[in-house]
């Protein structure tokens, strides 16, 4: 009988994955520090992080991170089409998890279309996204980004509008106890002509018992700001935090007339991430502030990993976490 192109790849390709990723397990969670309490101690991974692997062996790659010792993770990638997650039904996602005690409270899930205004007819169906967050036992539905068709070119008005769109989601969602947040990069940090960027236009426009915020600690780093300002400003409305490390050698900002009207392209070899704990942010100063940003939790992210064992990444910044930012 002739092997399929499918089945070839399966026994092959996957089979070599769980090889690999099986060492990796061993590897990674040999001396793991043990969870502490509060959003840190119990710290999540966004598990685009490896993404690679998760598409790979999705169930090794589950089990690893919670041997690694994260209690829950955010999801990312539904497809609505087939209603999964990286290749599993969502009754296969929650039976792999509760094998091994690991949780989701939070997930991303794509609104590009819902938040732009140049978009009305084909939005993403929301009320698909809260029944799935509700199964998943998850508390919030994250916006991982704003509409990106001309990041160059987004104005007060597509900002406004983003905002009145999470509001309308908010109001779907609290009658499902869910809550609607949104997640930022470094774009809605530049500036407009009055000084206002656009994060503040959505904060400033967004009900505060409707929608959340996920706050992500690089980027407004390489933005040149400091959470802590923001914290200040928009006290409790930051419960979600993404905690990723900025390397050392690549820490000018990117947010300012020099870069403004550039191409995410052309800025992207300005962009390099490390393993927390081991880059140009002082999480320990920034953690002193969760209280007032209304820290629920906390995930580890990196957006490109660059060590040949990503397990030993996430492990690297577990540690850290639990050993300089618990209390």
């Amino acid at each position: 009988m002739m092997t399929t192109r499918r089945n070839f790849i399966k026994k092959t390709g996957l089979g070599l994955a769980g090889a690999y990723l099986g060492s990796s397990l061993l590897q990674a969670c040999t001396g793991s520090i043990p969870k502490g309490q509060g959003p840190f101690g119990n710290i999540g991974l966004q598990i685009y992080s490896l993404r690679d692997l998760l598409f790979q062996d999705p169930k090794l790659t589950l089990q690893t991170v919670a041997k690694i010792g994260y209690g829950h993770i955010e999801t990312f990638g539904m497809d609505l089409t087939s209603n999964t997650f990286w290749g599993l039904s969502i009754p296969e996602v929650k039976k792999i998890m509760a094998d091994v005690d690991l949780k989701t409270y939070s997930g991303h899930y794509d609104m590009s279309r819902f938040l732009s205004r140049h978009h009305t007819t084909d939005k993403e169906n929301i009320e698909k996204y809260i029944e799935t967050a509700h199964e998943l036992g998850q508390t919030y539905v994250i916006a991982p980004v704003t509409p990106m068709d001309d990041l160059n070119n987004l104005k007060v008005e597509d900002y406004q509008y983003a905002a009145e769109q999470l509001n309308k989601a908010g109001e779907i969602a609290r009658k499902a106890g869910i809550k609607i947040g949104y997640h930022n990069h470094f774009w809605e940090f530049r500036n407009f002509a009055n000084g206002t960027k656009g994060l503040d236009i959505m904060i400033a426009f967004t009900e505060p018992d409707l929608v959340s915020f996920e706050l992500d600690i690089y980027w407004i780093e390489k933005s040149g700001l400091s959470p802590q300002s923001y914290f200040q400003k928009y006290p409790g409305r930051f419960p979600m935090w993404h905690i990723k490390d900025m390397d050392k050698n690549y820490a000018d900002p990117i947010v300012g007339k020099e870069y403004d009207s550039l191409p995410f392209d052309s800025i992207q070899n300005k962009v390099r991430f490390a393993e927390v704990g081991s880059g140009n942010i002082d999480y320990i100063n920034i953690a002193q502030s969760a209280r007032q940003a209304g820290l629920e939790y906390a995930f580890v992210e990196q957006d490109d990993i660059y060590m040949s064992n990503k397990f030993e990444s996430v492990k690297k910044s577990y540690d850290y976490v639990q050993k300089f930012l618990v209390k």
